[in-house]
This record gives structure tokens, sequence and C-alpha cells, in this order.
């Protein structure tokens, strides 16, 4: 995942009554603790302790995880004169691997400013009636106080944060747990996207179901209560609520639901590889294709038809985003208008996935289709996720339980023992699953394919075993033609192992500073304001630039060659730029040198062979399902052309790109 922006929380602490406490009300002491996770897995705590100090109300809080190996510590100290009376916030340490921060709020003495001094700079902000200083999903009791406050305060449309803008805070309905009734909250505007919160009646918060500072799965619970099975009610109740507030806002994005639909008169590139159709109608009835019509005849009668005229206009496959990270129901608008009609989740919380498929599936969502890689790691001081396997018996033990779940595929990451590799793929292929991953430390890979891989993910495990990275010497070139690379290309073909590159992510972290981000990706101007000062970062100096071009150029090479051979490769994102990284990925394939229509394959027919969907998906053709993107220009004329997006098609439903993207705070 990607670093993000630094980020942390404030909020009052106090136990009130919502309608009862005023400023002058004098607060309680108050003592509480909280389970931090990450990806499910329990990983730091986070203790908050309140009171009278000189006349103020004093909040401290300790919050601290560790993250694969990297620890994560974040202290602050909040006051204030009264309930709605913030005074200052004092904030030091991380709040994620990537993120330090070291921040001073304050407000002036006529309240009408908040000064903010971060990184030796001094910034100041006009206050509203309801300015609060909160900066994020962290520390957790922070949130706890933002809830209270806005209770306090009568409920606010919005509340004003320093920094950020404005926050939103809705009902999200009563959840009984353990015999009591909590009161849900879904809270927008301090990260991207929507976190969920839940309240009991003392209005302690219970648990917060959010994402991190890298846009990682991220949930606290109260110590007291915490354990894997109120994680995971939790987390399935926040998906629900999530999904539930995203379709009002998308709503306007999706035409009603037709039986029948045409495109006509329009260029039809099926997938197949065949020539352009030029001047045809396409027919879907009940979300599959049922002909195509060169001579464009519509029935005599049109009633309950949807006719979209397709003139000037290019019909292509939907897209498939083959290694996605689903952590945010909002990747489902962005994901639609994009194209992307199917993606592969290449490593989530177990529960959060299979509940977002679930809902997807059954309509009350609104997304692509959804397939699943479970991901199952091994026990060390880089362990991610909850789901881990330490001897041959859990190994089965993981691959079944996924099987039942529905997950079409096994990912291995990269703390995996290398002996229970064979175990993992042997117990997956005996079910019909198939194995991706990365390459576990100890293992080349080489060594993975012979255990059982059948893809690899990434592109860095092939350049690793073809050429010696040394720090600080020069990157060796590459030879397509030496022993050891044809002993790769020759292994790779006679297992017919998938490769999902992910080049688009490379090229973010290794371009240059003399080359702005948006020259490449365009997209990065799109994206939501939270997103952006993570996700543009100004590149590699070009002083220092020599290593991360060679091994950018190193890795093209060597995508080129495998293409070249018949080394099936797929398109996949790894969470670059939201939406729009899936067609740098294909532009990113014509410089390796793919024909546009071999880069437009690698994220239509290659993909749904390699998921075993081939009858169904990712080609135009009668019979199949009616997943399609209807483009203004045609891309085999230009690859470019892919992000020219008219409309997107999934399963015979219709949906406009612009609100779509409006309704995740994404510029069309």
């Amino acid at each position: 995942m990607l670093s993000h922006s630094h980020r942390v929380g404030l909020a009052l602490l106090l136990a009130f009554s919502p309608c009862l406490v005023h400023a002058q009300d004098a607060p309680a002491s108050e003592q509480g603790a909280f389970t931090l996770y990450k990806f499910a897995r329990a990983i730091g705590k986070e203790t908050y302790s309140i009171g009278t100090e000189q006349g103020k109300t004093v909040l401290r809080s300790d919050f601290k995880f560790t993250d694969r190996s990297t620890p994560v510590p974040l202290k602050a100290t909040w006051t204030a004169a009264g309930i709605t009376q913030p005074l200052s916030l004092d904030v030091d340490g991380s709040s994620s691997r990537f993120s330090k921060l070291k921040d001073h709020f304050s407000f002036d003495a006529q309240r009408s400013k908040v000064v903010l001094v971060r990184d030796g700079k001094t910034l100041e902000y006009p206050t509203t009636p309801h300015t609060f200083l909160i900066d994020g999903y962290s520390p957790v009791a922070m949130q706890q106080q933002l809830l209270r406050y806005w209770l306090a305060s009568g409920k606010p449309a919005t509340i004003d944060v320093p920094a950020l803008g404005a926050v939103h805070i809705e009902p999200a309905g009563d959840l009984v747990f353990n015999a009591k009734t909590l009161h849900g909250y879904t809270v927008s505007g301090l990260i991207w996207g929507s976190e969920s919160l839940w309240l009991d009646d003392a209005q302690r918060l219970v648990a917060l179901v959010s994402n991190d500072a890298e846009f990682d799965h991220f949930e606290a619970v109260r110590e007291d209560v915490a354990s894997d099975a109120a994680l995971a009610t939790f987390t399935r109740q926040a998906v629900l609520d999530n999904l539930r507030a995203l379709g009002k806002l998308a709503a306007s994005a999706k035409q009603p639901a037709a039986k029948q639909l045409a495109i006509t008169h329009v260029d039809l590139i099926d997938g197949t590889g065949a020539a352009t159709r030029h001047d045809v109608t396409v027919f879907v009835e009940n979300g599959r294709i049922s002909s195509i019509d060169p001579q464009n005849k519509l029935p005599a009668s049109t009633s309950g038809l949807v006719v979209i005229d397709g003139r000037g206009k290019f019909l292509i496959p939907g897209l498939w985003d083959m290694h996605a990270h689903y952590e945010q129901v909002e990747w489902g608008p962005i994901y639609l208008a994009s194209g992307v009609t199917t993606v592969r989740d290449c490593g989530n919380e177990f529960d959060y996935i299979f509940a977002v498929r679930d809902a997807l599936q059954s309509g009350r969502g609104i997304g692509p289709r959804l397939l699943v890689a479970g991901i199952v790691d091994g026990t060390g001081p880089a362990t991610l996720g909850a789901i881990t396997a330490d001897t041959p018996e859990q190994a089965r033990a993981v691959v079944r339980r996924y099987k039942q779940a529905g997950a079409l595929q096994i990912k291995i990451y990269s703390s995996m023992k290398p002996a229970l590799v064979p175990v993992i793929t042997a117990e997956a292929h005996r079910l019909g699953m198939t194995v991706t991953g990365h390459v576990p430390i100890g293992m080349t890979a080489s060594q993975a394919i012979n255990a059982g891989y059948d893809s690899i993910n990434h592109m860095q495990y092939l350049a690793s075993e073809l050429v010696k990275l040394e720090r600080g010497k020069p990157v060796p070139p590459f030879d397509p033609h030496s022993p050891q690379a044809e002993k790769l290309f020759a292994l790779l073909l006679q297992h017919h192992t998938v490769i999902d590159d992910t080049m688009a992510l490379y090229e973010m972290e290794f371009h240059t500073d003399d080359t702005p981000l948006r020259t490449l990706e365009p997209g990065i101007d799109h994206v939501a304001p939270p997103l952006l000062a993570a996700l543009d970062n100004p590149g590699v100096p070009v002083a220092q630039a020599a290593s991360p071009r060679s091994i950018y150029a190193l890795m093209l090479g060597i995508l080129g060659e495998a293409h070249k051979r018949g080394v099936p490769i797929i398109a996949g994102t790894d969470q670059a730029i939201p939406g729009h990284s899936l067609h740098r990925e294909m532009e990113i394939y014509v410089q390796a040198g793919f024909t546009p229509m071999e880069a437009l394959q690698a994220a239509t027919i290659v993909p749904a062979r390699v998921m075993k969907l081939d009858r169904e998906l990712g080609t135009l053709e009668v019979g199949k399902r009616a997943d399609m993107v209807l483009l203004d220009a045609d891309p085999l004329q230009d690859i470019h052309n892919t992000r020219r997006i008219n409309k997107t098609i999934s399963g015979g439903s219709v949906y406009d790109p612009a609100p779509l993207w409006r309704s995740v705070d994404f510029k069309p």
C-alpha cells in the first residue's frame, strides 16, 4: 500500500447526556484503552485519560502499534475550556510507518482563527460556529470526542476541521452487541471515505472501523470487549452501513435496470483479436449479449427497450483489475467509473471482503464483480493480517476455510515458510483453486513456480532472480538470452505461470523529480483532496535517480521479453492512482512492445482465462455477460483512448462515469 500524509485525531473526552451537557459543565475523570488492529490482526494498544488541570480539561492519549516490524507511536495532548470549547492540540509521533508528525493546534484569543504549526510553518484557518480540532483517524479517543462534541452541539450538519475541511456525521442505526444496544454513526471527511463508529449509552466509543494513513484497514475495539468475534461483527456491519450510505450518493449514476438494451451503430472491438466491426448494434437481454446485428435493425416494437446511440463510439469488453485491494467501499464507484467491471482482490480482511462481495452480488451495493484471492502469511516480525499458517495442518485448514467462503485463489504472502508453500498449493489445487502471491523470503521465483505457484505478483521477483542488485552499485544490464533468463522463461512457459506485474505502481515509485507524476498519470489531478498529498509524490531527485531509473528500465525490459515469449501477462494496479492506473498499466504495456489489442486483452480476456471465467466474460460475444465499456475514441489507434469512457455497462446495467466520480469526491 501507499503512504498517506500525516494525520492525527482530536476531540473532547467527557461522559455526558447528549442534550443536557453545556460548555460550563465540569468534566468527570475518565480512563480507557483500545486494542488496535490492522487487517484484523491485533497490532497495538491505545490508552487515554482525561482530567482537570489548572481549570482546564486535559486529555492525554498514548497510541502505539507495530506494523510489519515498524513501530508507529503517537502521543497527543488536548486541552479545552468546556465540552464545546477546545483550546489546543499537540501531537508527536507517527500515524503510519511513513507518516511522521509534530503538530501544534491552538485558537487565538478571540477564537476567530486556528493556528497550526506544522513542519516549521505556521498556518492559519478561520473559524466557524462549529470548528473542531481533529486531523484524521487517530488517536481513537479523539474520534470518540468528535462524536461527543457533535451530540453536545446539537448535531450540526457539518463540523469545520482546520486543514481538512468539512466533516459530516450521520446516524447509522443501532447494533445489539453483547446484549447491549450500541448506537452507530458514519463519519466522512476525516479521511478519504467513510468510517464507522459505535457508542454505548454512556457515550463511550466501543468500536471504530476505519482506514489508516496508508489506506489499509484499521480498527479499534474497546479493550474490555475486544475479540476476533467482536471485530468480525463490527466489520461486517460497517460494510453494510457504508454501502448503504454510498449507494445514496451514487444513485444518480445508474440508469434503471432494463431487461432489454441496444447499443446502436457502434464500432465493436470484441476483444477476441478480430478486426473492429464497424456500425453494428449490440443487443442485450437480461444482462447477456443476445445478438450482434450488422444491419442495425431495431424490433418493430421498442417498448421496454433502452437504446444507447453508439455513433462515433467504440464498444470494448469490461476491464479487469487483477491486483486490487478493495479496502473501502468507495472503490466500487471508482472501478465502474473507470470501466472496470471485474476485480480480483489480492489480499484483504476475511470478514470484510466476503461481506463486500456478498453485498455486491445481492445488489445491496454499487461496484464491480469481486473475485477473492484469500491471503495467508506465516508468523514472523513482518506478518501481515490475521490469517496465518505455521504447520501443514494449519496451512490446509486455511485453504479449506477460503474455499468454503468462495475464494477462487490463495495468495501467499512474504513471511510464509518455504516448506509450507507446496502444502498450500497442493491443497488449493486439490480443491480446484489456484495460487498466486509474493515470493516468500528465502525462496526464488523459480522455486515458487516449482512449488506450485500459478501466478506471481509483482515484477520485482523476476527482476531479482535475473539480475543481481547490489546497493550502491550500478544495475547490471538485462540480457534476455543469458542462461539464467532462458531457464526462467522456459520454466514460466512450461508451468503456464501468469505474471501480475503492477508496473504502474513501480513507475510511480521510481519516477524522477524532473518528470512530474501528472505527465505520466494525469489521473492524479482528479483524485479526492485527502489523497492528493499522499499520492502525488515529487519523484526521486535526478541526482540520485540512476539506480531507480535503471531498475524500472530493467523491469520494463523483462515485461517486454516475457510477453514476446508468450508468458501470460495480466493487468493490475495494487492501489496506485485509484481507477486511473489500470489505464496507465495498459499504456506501459504498449511501451513494452504489446500491440494496443494485446494490451487491451491483458485487461480483459487473459484475466478471464486465468480465473477460468472466459466462457462467461472477457470478450463481447453472443451468450456472454454484458460487461462492456463505451468509449468516445478508438483504443486500437491510441491505447490512451481507454480513458475516454462514455458509459460503463456491467451485467447490462448502465452507468454514467461523472456522478460515480463525484460520489467519492473525485473530479470527473
